[in-house]
């Protein structure tokens, strides 16, 4: 009954850290580019009281063993990358990515960072930058005179001046992918960075080599389904019950036995 306590504890423990996930998808319904992600489970070990084949007699032995778990944990969140819904915003520094592929920006210790958020803006000196004024990689600046930017599906930016018949070509906008998206780390902001499980990045123009197109003037929304996270904290708070009344069953239990003695 004691064990009992503790396994149902480490239910409820698991349990919390999926309602924790839950409400983090949930809270990122409506942020740019932002991938949901799940928290997946494993079972703890087992107190082996019999192993199978274990003799009963000396002509036969036990075709089963008899073991009790001790309980659950959470050990990962896996991210899941699928494209969000594209948005039309008619912003031309809007962009979204219709397939696989990271932007690249440069973090302030000059680490590269992914994203899936194409919401750029331009500095006080005309560059390709993020919300939080992070430069995009590879750099790209726009004149000060361009009347318009033009970013085509395989990410060639051009822009028109005043005395220029043709548009001009200012910079090539890049995206990365990886062997494993789900290995990158979340720093937070809509960024990534690159780790040894991620792998490293393989970088291209768009629409090569696998990699996604370009769509100007859209954003990709989240790929959060309020539906589905609303199911997944359902079913988490009906477990979360369910090892709460184990422990209270385990209690009941022991106070019979100490009034046992009465």
């Amino acid at each position: 009954m004691i064990r009992a306590l503790y396994t149902a504890a480490s239910g409820m423990n698991a349990q919390q850290a999926n309602i924790d996930n839950v409400a983090h998808n949930l809270a990122n319904v409506n942020t740019t580019g932002f991938k949901k992600s799940r928290v997946e489970f494993e079972d703890l070990v087992y107190q082996q009281i019999r192993a199978a084949g274990t003799p009963t007699s000396q002509e036969a032995e036990a075709p089963i063993g008899l073991e009790t778990g001790l309980g659950a944990r959470a050990v990962a969140t896996a991210r899941n990358f699928s494209t969000g819904n594209l948005r039309a915003t008619n912003n031309p520094l809007d962009l979204a990515v219709e397939g696989l592929g990271f932007f690249q920006v440069t973090l302030p210790g000059g680490e590269t960072g992914y994203t899936r958020a194409g919401a750029l803006h331009l500095n006080g000196q005309g560059q390709l930058v993020t919300a939080d004024g992070l430069q995009v990689t590879p750099q790209i600046s726009i004149p000060a005179n361009a009347t318009t930017i033009s970013i085509s599906k395989d990410g060639i930016v051009s822009v028109s001046v005043p005395g220029q018949g043709a548009p001009q070509q200012v910079g090539t906008i890049e995206l990365a992918t990886f062997q494993n998206p789900a290995g990158l780390e979340a720093r937070g902001g809509n960024l990534f960075v690159a780790t040894t499980a991620s792998g490293e990045p393989t970088t291209g123009v768009p629409g090569s080599e696998g990699l996604g197109t370009l769509a100007q003037g859209f954003l990709e929304d989240s790929n959060v389904s309020v539906v589905e996270e609303m199911v997944n904290m359902i079913l988490g708070q009906r477990a979360y019950e369910a090892n709460s009344r184990v422990i209270r069953a385990a209690d009941e239990m022991l106070q019979q036995v100490n009034s046992l003695s009465r």
